[in-house]
This record gives structure tokens, C-alpha cells and sequence, in this order.
């Protein structure tokens, strides 16, 4: 019961507390802080708690995880490319014709500074620890893309909220699939950046991204 309750606490002060406190005005260097603070926190639970190992395998099932992501892909680029096209036609593809230096650097910086450890958080960390609170696979996973998205409130944008929601739902389907953060990041990766490939990125309050 006790460590029940220590999880359930810590639960709720990493993944619903403190991202609700990010979409409130306060000085962002504060939020800076916290954000380095539990991500820290995470770390080192994961690795001296949970003894995680963020090596690659070489067993990883590679080529089940590609014909999956291929799929789940070309759903998702016609969906988005038309969507794009019906709503600002403009926006199509603008950045990396118009722009591809500013392009590549955020592709870049997205995957590594955004991408990495947001899977670190919301699959490794999440899945591994708080498993055994919640009945079953599927409500494991519901639950893990509903607070994905509340990590994006403070964009303030309905869009956003659906997006990351729905990437949620797919990104802990994929982790409980293989048990990977590795490949779980690749996906994000991917999906994150044709969002900004497609024209999107603007939503995503990139600068530059807009034409």
C-alpha cells in the first residue's frame, strides 16, 4: 500500500500537475527548471530504480516494426497532405522548398531535443512504472495518450490536443509492441517530422515554419 501510494502520488505530480503548470503564466525559467528537475528525476528512477537498459538489441523484430510503420504511415501522410491542402494550400510543402536550411536544423533539433525525451518519459518511464495502477493494456494506453496530450495543452491549440492524442494511442501501442525506446523514438520522429514536411509546423509554433 505504501509504495501504491507513493507511485500514485508521483503519478499525479509528474504527468498531471506539473504539465497543467506549464500552460500557466509564470516566468518560463521557472518552468525551465522544473521541467530539467523531473526529467532528472526520471533519469535516475529508471536507472538505479527500474534498471533500465537504453542499449540496442539486437534482437529487435526490425522488420515487423517497418511493414507496421509503412502502413500506419501512408495513412497518415494522405490524410495530413490532404487535410493541409483543403485548409491552406499555401502551406504545402512551403518550409522545405522555401526554407530548407531553417528545414533540416529543426528536423534536427526536434528529434533530438523533443522526440528522445518525450518517448524517455511518456513510454519508457511511464509504461515500466506505472503498469501495475491501471487494469488492463488498453486502459494502460488510453490513459498514457490522454495525458500525452495534456503535456501539450499550454500550446492552447484544439488541433494539437487531438494530434498528440491520437499519437499517443499509437506510440504506447508501439512501445508495449516491442519494448523499445529506440524504435518508438524513430516513429515519433518520423511522424513529427512530416508534420512539419507537410506543412504543419506552424501549428506546432516552430518559428520560421509559416509562409
Amino acid at each position: 500500500m505504501k509504495a501504491t501510494n507513493y507511485l500514485a502520488t508521483e503519478f499525479f505530480l509528474l504527468f498531471v500537475l506539473l504539465p497543467l503548470s506549464f500552460a500557466m503564466e509564470y516566468p518560463s525559467w521557472i518552468k525551465v527548471i522544473l521541467g530539467v528537475v523531473g526529467f532528472i528525476y526520471i533519469i535516475f528512477i529508471l536507472k538505479r530504480v527500474e534498471r533500465i537498459s537504453f542499449g540496442i538489441e539486437k534482437s529487435f523484430a526490425w522488420k515487423s516494426f517497418w511493414k507496421r510503420l509503412a502502413v500506419t504511415f501512408l495513412a497518415v501522410a494522405g490524410v495530413t497532405t490532404i487535410f493541409v491542402w483543403i485548409s491552406d494550400s499555401s502551406a504545402l510543402f512551403y518550409v522545405p522548398m522555401n526554407k530548407p536550411g531553417l528545414y533540416f536544423v529543426i528536423l534536427f533539433v526536434y528529434t533530438l531535443l523533443s522526440v528522445w525525451p518525450q518517448e524517455i518519459i511518456y513510454r519508457t518511464f511511464f509504461m515500466n512504472r506505472y503498469a501495475g495502477l491501471f487494469r488492463g493494456k488498453y486502459l494502460l494506453v488510453f490513459i498514457n495518450a490522454v495525458l500525452f496530450s495534456l503535456a501539450h495543452l499550454f500550446f492552447r491549440n484544439t488541433l494539437v490536443s487531438i494530434l498528440t492524442f491520437l499519437g499517443g494511442l499509437l506510440f504506447a501501442l508501439t512501445f508495449l509492441k516491442y519494448k523499445s525506446t529506440l524504435l518508438v523514438s524513430i516513429e515519433h520522429a518520423i511522424y513529427g517530422n512530416w508534420l512539419f514536411t507537410v506543412g504543419m509546423g506552424q501549428m506546432l509554433a516552430f518559428p520560421g515554419m509559416e509562409n
